[in-house]
């Protein structure tokens, strides 16, 4: 009886014979101008550029997007829906800190992939970390070790906080307060508000009044540029105490306004005037959008591009196969360089800026002075002090 033939192991192949990409983001709320509906345009020029450099790449590739609108149930729901229902592969962006991770969680037990530019809780790769999600541009504790070790650094050690009540607004005054605390410096106080807030003279008043030499905002977007335009008719901004915005884009000082923003210090992982690449990149989504990128925008369109290589030399759209090849690369794309640890985190460099004053800017969005570089090293957790399952301890 003649053998049989050896069973060959099947070849990797992809899904449905699609790439399906998701961008879940706030479309009409308070972090829409520095995410929504650009977050979307960065992705769409992900592809676009994907499918222009590798022209053997047949597969198609499919953009969906939604408004969470800053509501966990409706998050859920629609990944849940999109992964169930329309197979998509990878959810980007997800902007606001308690859908990013909760869709996180939903990614990892369906074994899709996660890719998170606009969320900043550390716990997305700490406490709370999962083998199917990145977290691409920034976090609470990048944040702090660029913003607010420098002000320490220049002898302000009283700092009172504002802070919007909900996962993230916690997870930045944690944050912060360590490094506060490991530089001398003590939080005198704090105020809770809810998100997308239009008052905040209450909360500026009790700031005031502790005569704190720092009111730092945890908060993000339309909250931001209310607090910091209140705190100037409030006189506080001419004053000794300092407003220090934990988490600040682009699009928050365009909106403000140079006379408004003058002075204030900031950490982002991106700037669109950096070098010729940002430039170039960033002058191509302006064509599209009639503005700059904000940090989160860039950050989709580095998430998205380097996901879909990843598939082009995996040669599937498995999970497993798909997050060993991201975190076993060195990544640099023009507008991010690093590399994905072990918890997911992706790291890079970040950007100690300051608003120029009206006089110091030459053209259109032409915002910062970057004053440093805060090294990949120095912007991430040590692993050894992490808690995430997924890391070895040395």
């Amino acid at each position: 009886m003649a053998a049989l033939p050896a069973v060959q192991a099947a070849e990797p192949k992809i899904s449905d014979n699609l790439v399906k990409v998701g961008v879940l983001t706030d479309m009409s709320g308070p972090y829409s101008d520095f995410s929504g509906a650009g977050a979307v345009t960065a992705a769409q020029m992900a592809i676009e550029d994907f499918q222009k450099a590798n022209p053997d790449f047949k597969t198609p590739i499919e953009l969906v997007s939604a408004d969470h609108q800053n509501k966990v149930d409706i998050g859920m729901a629609r990944a849940n829906a999109w992964f169930d229902v329309d197979k998509v592969d990878v959810i980007t962006e997800l902007v606001t800190s308690n859908i990013a991770l909760a869709v996180s969680k939903i990614a990892a037990d369906k074994n899709r992939v996660a890719l998170v530019s606009g969320a900043a809780s550390l716990p997305l790769t700490n406490e709370q970390c999962n083998k199917n999600t990145v977290h691409w541009v920034y976090d609470t504790y990048s944040l702090s070790n660029g913003t607010a070790k420098h002000v320490l650094d220049s002898g302000k050690k009283n700092w009172y906080f504002i802070t919007v009540n909900y996962t993230f607004g916690g997870a930045m005054m944690d944050a912060a307060g360590k490094v506060i605390e490991k530089n001398n410096g003590k939080i005198v106080g704090s105020s809770r508000h809810p998100l997308n807030s239009t008052d905040f003279s209450s909360y500026l008043l009790n700031a005031q009044q502790s005569n704190a030499d720092v009111i730092a905002l945890a908060n993000g977007g339309q909250d931001t540029i209310t607090a910091v335009k209140q705190a100037a008719e409030f006189g506080i901004t001419q004053s000794k105490q300092s407003i220090l915005p934990m988490v600040m884009f682009i699009n928050d000082i365009h909106a403000l306004g140079l006379d408004a923003a003058q002075g204030l210090m900031l950490t982002e992982g991106f700037y669109w005037d950096r070098d010729d690449k940002t430039r170039d990149w960033s002058e191509r989504y302006y064509a599209k959008t009639n503005k700059m990128p904000s940090m989160g925008q860039a950050g989709v369109y580095s998430s998205v591009i380097n996901y879909l290589d990843a598939i082009k030399q995996t040669g599937t759209d498995d999970a497993d196969k798909v997050m060993a090849y991201l975190k076993s690369k060195e990544i640099d794309d023009g507008l991010f360089k690093g590399k994905i640890r072990e918890d997911g985190k992706f790291a890079h460099d970040m950007l100690l800026l300051e608003v120029k004053k009206p006089g110091e800017s030459t053209r259109p969005w032409d915002y910062y002075h970057i004053k440093g570089v805060i090294s990949a090293e120095d912007a991430n957790l040590p692993l050894s002090e992490s808690k995430c399952h997924l890391v070895t301890k040395r």
